[in-house]
């Protein structure tokens, strides 16, 4: 984001839920202290802009400002006009010329942002009630500092989690990913499994089986050789990051050999690299 004052904008609509997550990477630059600002909000339809560079734009919206030295979040609404509703938090704050994996957790009225692996930020009423988020944009306006943002990712949040879990008893999931041909698990995943574990911790009776899975690349041995160590990782990220208790949960790999798709092109192969939680 290297122009001054400039406002970067996802030029098309969103269909956000009530209940989201929105991850990202960030790499502050050496100047930054002011931050850079990330904008939910919901359009005018009387106003459309495909690039707006208001300072609060569109009916309503959240502004989440990521600092060298914390974090501040501002509900606002236009329509009908309102207080602000302001958050503030000095946790964990991003580290200049460092990759910083940010999570945003949007819960209908609801904000929390995750960073390091705790969570830094929690206003249970920062958002106005009638706001319908369905555009989203970064500014850097005033900032002074020109970060880089990449590995941008929106999906939904826990009520499907738990209703997959606890109602139906089985959970697939593909938010959960490693490095190639090893067991680490990649920070993006951090989103799904926090969301996994909130689940368990809130259900203290259910336990769970951990299966890995794998796509026919390779040999087939060390593809199930591989899916049981990755679903044992997984295990050990609950348990030891979220401390979830170990002893609700079992491992199990099945490689390659239960496919959801055929394993004839990149995006076949991705359904069948997965991870399925199965209630005992």
């Amino acid at each position: 984001m290297n122009g001054e004052d400039a406002v970067y904008c996802f030029s098309k609509k969103v269909s956000f839920p009530d209940n989201f997550i929105i991850e990202f990477d960030i790499i502050p630059d050496n100047e930054y202290q002011y931050g850079t600002v990330l904008t939910l909000y919901e359009e005018d339809p009387e106003d459309p802009k495909e690039i707006n560079d208001d300072l609060y734009p569109g009916k309503s919206g959240l502004h989440i400002t990521l600092k060298y030295d914390g974090w501040e979040t501002r509900g606002y609404t236009n329509n009908p006009e309102g207080e602000w509703i302001n958050g503030q938090g000095d946790k964990n704050p991003v580290v200049r010329e460092q990759v910083n994996h940010v999570i945003i957790w949007i819960q209908k009225r609801r904000a929390r942002i995750y960073h390091q692996g705790s969570k830094t930020l929690d206003v249970p009423t920062n958002i106005y009630s009638h706001t319908k988020f369905n555009r989203l944009l970064f500014s850097g306006y005033d900032r002074n500092s020109f970060p880089m943002v990449s590995n941008l990712k929106i999906t939904t949040a826990s009520p499907d989690t738990r209703s997959k879990l606890i109602t139906e008893g089985k959970l697939v999931t593909y938010g959960i990913t490693f490095d190639v041909n090893k067991t680490s698990i990649k920070p993006e995943s951090y989103g799904t499994l926090k969301s996994i574990a909130d689940v368990l911790k809130e259900n203290p009776g259910v336990s769970v089986k951990i299966i890995g899975h794998s796509d026919s690349d390779g040999d087939d041995a060390m593809n199930l050789d591989l899916s049981k160590r990755r679903a044992e990782s997984v295990k050990n990220e609950l348990s030891g990051r979220f401390r979830v208790e170990a002893s609700r949960m079992d491992t199990e790999g099945a490689g390659e050999s239960k496919p959801v798709a055929p394993n004839d092109t990149p995006a076949n192969k991705a359904m069948n690299r997965r991870v399925e939680f199965i209630k005992k």
